[in-house]
């Protein structure tokens, strides 16, 4: 067996960006920007009032005030306000000449031609031009992960197109000659959970998760969805046939293919518990992740293995999750076995700190336990923990 960092190492040192290209701002929401963003024009490109209300000369306040005219938002001042003066202004519009402060309206009163307002501070109430974004200014760095507010920000400095990294596309499939789709099931026969599951993940992901079907343990089949996977997407996940059991397949099609297109490959037991065989490669330039069958294991060495992989392809730099400390609410035995074992635990606050309990039933095919799971307790070789003891929590 090999250690879990070695694996995640080995992996994450295969893997590379894929190449950036432009996108049109709309289409760039979750996707990372691959070259800095550097302001051409000041936003907001001219003074204007961040209230209703009046258009001053701070000096001449408090006080009774001539009102010479009012302007909206969307046009341009034509009147400069004098001393004693006073122009009706709207959220957004210019600063006239001459004012530099505004008196919101609630703090005034109109008496005939005239307002009566309280004092002002000069620059109260004022955006100033460059205020939010300068001339200039480096707005976002390479390396971003866009937002729909940064694609205001865009937006407003009017970037239409971006460089990005694309969203890796994913090819998801099933292996294993037990699997069906839906319907009614003959005996052997189990629906497939796997699919759906990962495809899911893949899409949460910010992804595009192509559904590559059941394959059965056939070694031409799944050599031919494999080669089809490899030319046409960025990743490919299977999940099934990595063990050591004379129908799996997958790990020797992966290492296989790999060789023919310049690849490396890399079947292990990993040192953990669940998700122990991993069998990756890379098909070329597209890695390729066998997954466990036992839905959990495959849930959980998606988690590991999968994820962080996913998004340093899509440019991100923070490609693996940092575990947090909870404590345990109840015991959580194991016994020693050389292995780092990953227990599924509903995790929540409680004053201020992180406290966690195993979600259902353990074992590597209880999906309905993984679904009440919103972490991954790392319990290290041993005996486990005891109630009230901190414990490593990787959060889902």
């Amino acid at each position: 067996m090999i250690p879990l960092d070695d694996a995640q190492s080995t992996i994450l040192d295969a893997v590379t960006p894929l190449a950036p290209r432009m996108f049109a701002r709309g289409d760039a929401r979750g996707l990372v920007l691959a070259q800095e963003v550097v302001a051409r024009e000041p936003v907001p490109p001219f003074a204007n009032t961040g209230m209703d209300g009046y258009a001053v000369r701070a000096a001449d306040t408090p006080g009774s005030l001539r009102v010479v005219g009012e302007l909206p938002a969307g046009r341009a001042p034509t009147i400069a306000v004098g001393p004693g003066e006073a122009i009706r202004i709207m959220t957004g519009a210019p600063m006239p000449e001459g004012a530099d402060a505004v008196v919101m309206v609630e703090r005034t009163r109109v008496e005939g031609d005239n307002v009566v307002v309280e004092v002002a501070k000069p620059g109260e109430h004022v955006r100033l031009a460059g205020g939010d974004v300068d001339a200039g200014q480096l707005v976002f760095e390479r390396g971003t992960l866009l937002t729909p507010a940064h694609l205001g920000v865009l937006a407003s400095l009017d970037v239409q197109e971006v460089s990005c990294h694309p969203r890796p596309r994913v090819v998801v499939i099933s292996t294993g000659d037990e699997l069906v789709e839906c319907g009614a099931l003959d005996p052997g026969r189990i629906r497939d959970s796997n699919r759906p599951m990962l495809l899911a993940l893949v899409e949460d992901l910010g992804c595009e998760a192509i559904d590559g079907g059941i394959v059965g343990d056939d070694e031409r089949a799944i050599t031919a969805a494999v080669e089809h996977a490899a030319d046409t997407c960025d990743v490919l996940l299977t999940s099934g046939a990595v063990s050591v059991g004379d129908y799996d397949f997958v790990k020797l099609v992966l290492e296989r293919v790999a060789k023919q297109r310049g690849g490396s490959s890399l079947w292990a037991q990993v040192a953990i518990k669940p998700a122990k065989p991993l069998s990756f490669a890379m098909l070329g330039p597209v890695p390729a992740f066998g997954l466990p069958g036992n839905p959990v294991s495959s849930r959980v060495s998606f988690e590991l293995f999968a994820r962080p992989a996913l998004r340093k392809l899509a440019g991100r730099a923070d490609v693996a999750a940092e575990p947090v400390l909870a404590t345990a609410a109840a015991a959580m035995p194991r016994r020693a076995d050389g292995k780092l074992h990953l227990d599924r635990v509903r995790v929540w606050l409680e004053d201020g700190r992180y406290r966690c309990e195993r979600a259902g039933a353990q074992a590597s095919n209880v999906l309905s336990g993984m679904a009440g799971a919103n972490g991954l307790a790392l319990l290290a070789d041993g005996e486990g923990v005891d109630a009230g003891a901190d414990v490593r929590v990787l959060l889902l």
